[in-house]
C-alpha cells in the first residue's frame, strides 16, 4: 500500500500545484483571488459546492454513525440536504438581488450595509468564527487520527494535522478561490468514486443488500428503525438538525459566497440540482459501509473501524484512494471555511486594496493556526459536532433572512437579539444553561424564537 500511496500523493500534490499555479496566473485584482472572478460555471459551481458541503465527515463519521445509531441518520442528513437544495434556489436568487444593489466582499460586509451599522457584521462574524473553527478542526482531527492509525510509525496526529493545514495554506495563499475551486474538482470525484468502490465491496461480502440488512436485524434490530439503539433520532432532534442543515448556505460563508460567485441566476439554480443528486449518490454508500461495520465491527471505536472498512479490508490501490480521499476531503472543506474567514474578516476592513490583502492573508494564517490547536484537543464526535456548527450558525439565518428580504433598513434590534441567542446557545455547549427548557430542547427553541422575531420585524416594516 505504501508505494501506491507515495505514486498516488504525489501525483495528486502535483495537480493541485498545477491548478494553483493556473489560477495565479488569471488573478488580475483582489476580487479575483477572492471571489474567483465571480464568473463561475455550473460543473465548476456544483462541484465546488458539493465537496465543499460533503467532506471528512461523510467519509469518516457517516458510516460510524450508521453503525452507531442506524438508518435514522439517513432522515437525519439525507432528507436535510434534499431541503437545503430548494432553499438554495430560493435563497440563491434573493441574494444575488440584494449584491446586485449593495455589492459584495462579504456576508459580514454586506450586513454592515443592510443594517446600516457594524453591529451586525460583527456579530455575524463573531458566530462564523466561533462555529467554523472547530468544524474545519474536526475535519483535520478526523483525518489526522486516521492516518496514524494506518501508518503508526510515520508522524503523531499533531504531526498530521500541521502537514495538512501546511498544504492547504499553501495552494489556497497561492491561488484564491479558484485554485479552492478547481481542487474541489479532484477531491469531490475522488469521494464519488472511493465510497462506491468501498460500498461495492461491503455489499459483495454478504451477497446483496437485502442480505446485508437482514444480518444487521439479526445483531441489533434497533438499528434498522428510529429512534435507534441509542434513542438519538427524536422527533426534535431532526426537526431541529433540519433546520440547521437547512440554513447552512444562508449562514456559512463558503456556501453563501459560492451562489454569489455563479455567472448567473440560472447556472446557480441547474448547480443546485446537480448538488442534489450528488448529496443522494455520496450519502446512499455511507449507509452500507455504516451496517457492513454494525455486523462485522461491531465493538470498534471509531478511528479502528474507520481503519478496518477502508484499509484493512481493501486491495492496496482502494486503500491508498482511501487515504488520498480523505486528505483530500480534509484539504477541501478547511481550505473553503479558512478562505471563508479571511474573506468576512476582509469586508470589514478599509483602506488600500494592498494594505488590506495582507493583513487578509495573514488573517487566514492565524485562522489556520486556531483550527490546527482545536483540532488537537477536540474529541472524536464528528457528526455531532458538525451538527454543533450547523445549529450555531443557524442561529444567524433569521438576522441573515432578514436583512436579504427587507426593502430598506432593516430593525437595528435583530443583530442585538442574535447576539444574545447564541450567547445563550453557548452557554448551553458550556453546560451552563439546560440543553432543554421545558420539553423543548433549546437549539430547535432558538430557532423557533430567532425565526419568529424576524418575521415580526419584517411585518412592521411592510406596515
Amino acid at each position: 500500500m505504501t508505494s501506491a500511496f507515495v505514486i498516488i500523493a504525489l501525483l495528486y500534490i502535483g495537480i493541485l500545484v498545477f491548478m494553483s499555479l493556473r489560477s495565479r496566473r488569471k488573478s488580475k485584482s483582489a476580487d479575483d483571488f477572492m471571489m474567483a472572478g465571480s464568473n463561475i460555471g455550473v460543473f465548476l459551481g456544483f462541484m465546488t459546492f458539493a465537496a465543499t458541503l460533503f467532506s471528512t465527515f461523510t467519509l469518516m463519521g457517516m458510516p460510524d454513525f450508521f453503525r452507531t445509531h442506524g438508518v435514522g441518520a439517513w432522515i437525519f442528513l439525507a432528507l436535510s440536504d434534499g431541503g437545503m437544495i430548494f432553499l438554495i434556489v430560493w435563497f440563491g436568487y434573493h441574494l444575488r438581488r440584494k449584491v446586485s444593489e449593495k455589492g459584495f466582499k462579504g456576508m459580514s460586509g454586506l450586513l454592515r450595509d443592510c443594517y446600516g451599522n457594524s453591529w451586525a457584521a460583527y456579530v455575524y462574524f463573531t458566530g462564523v468564527f466561533i462555529f467554523l473553527v472547530p468544524y474545519v478542526a474536526i475535519q483535520i482531527r478526523g483525518v489526522a487520527i486516521f492516518l496514524e492509525a494506518a501508518m503508526p510509525d510515520a508522524l503523531p496526529v499533531w504531526g498530521w494535522a500541521m502537514m495538512i493545514i501546511v498544504v492547504m495554506l499553501i495552494y489556497s495563499e497561492i491561488g484564491g478561490l479558484k485554485a479552492i475551486m478547481y481542487a474541489d474538482v479532484l477531491q469531490g470525484t475522488m469521494l464519488l468514486v472511493v465510497v462506491w468502490i468501498i460500498a461495492y465491496t461491503c455489499i459483495d461480502y454478504f451477497g446483496g443488500i437485502g442480505e446485508m440488512f437482514r444480518e444487521v436485524e439479526k445483531v441489533e434490530p434497533a438499528l434498522l428503525s428510529t429512534p435507534g439503539p441509542k434513542g438519538l433520532f427524536n422527533a426534535q432532534f431532526l426537526i431541529a438538525s433540519f433546520f440547521a442543515i437547512l440554513m447552512i448556505p444562508v449562514s456559512q460563508p463558503q456556501l453563501s459566497t459560492r451562489l454569489v460567485v455563479m455567472k448567473s441566476t440560472q447556472s446557480t439554480h441547474r448547480m443546485a440540482v446537480a448538488v442534489g443528486i450528488f448529496a443522494i449518490l455520496v450519502i446512499a454508500p455511507t449507509v452500507v459501509l455504516g451496517m457492513y461495520g454494525a455486523v462485522k465491527y461491531p465493538d470498534l471505536a471509531p478511528a479502528d473501524f474507520i481503519s478496518k472498512v477502508l484499509l484493512s479490508d481493501q486491495t492496496h490501490v482502494v486503500a491508498a484512494l482511501a487515504i488520498i480521499g480523505l486528505i483530500a476531503a480534509a484539504l477541501s472543506t478547511s481550505d473553503s471555511q479558512i478562505f471563508a474567514l479571511g474573506g468576512e474578516f476582509r469586508s470589514l476592513l478599509k483602506g488600500d486594496e494592498k494594505s488590506v490583502m495582507i493583513k487578509t492573508r495573514v488573517a487566514m494564517i492565524v485562522f489556520a493556526i486556531a483550527s490546527l490547536i482545536f483540532s488537537i484537543i477536540t474529541t472524536d464526535q464528528l457528526v455531532l459536532l458538525a451538527r454543533v456548527s450547523f445549529a450555531g450558525t443557524s442561529i444567524m439565518a433569521p438576522m441573515i433572512l432578514l436583512a436579504i428580504l427587507t426593502k430598506g433598513k432593516p430593525s437595528g434590534l435583530m443583530p442585538v437579539i442574535t447576539a444574545a441567542a447564541l450567547l445563550v446557545f453557548i452557554l448551553s455547549l458550556a453546560g451552563i444553561v439546560p440543553e432543554k427548557l421545558g420539553p423543548l430542547r433549546l437549539d430547535l427553541l432558538l430557532l423557533i424564537v430567532m425565526g419568529a422575531v424576524a418575521a415580526l420585524f419584517g411585518l412592521l416594516k411592510k406596515e
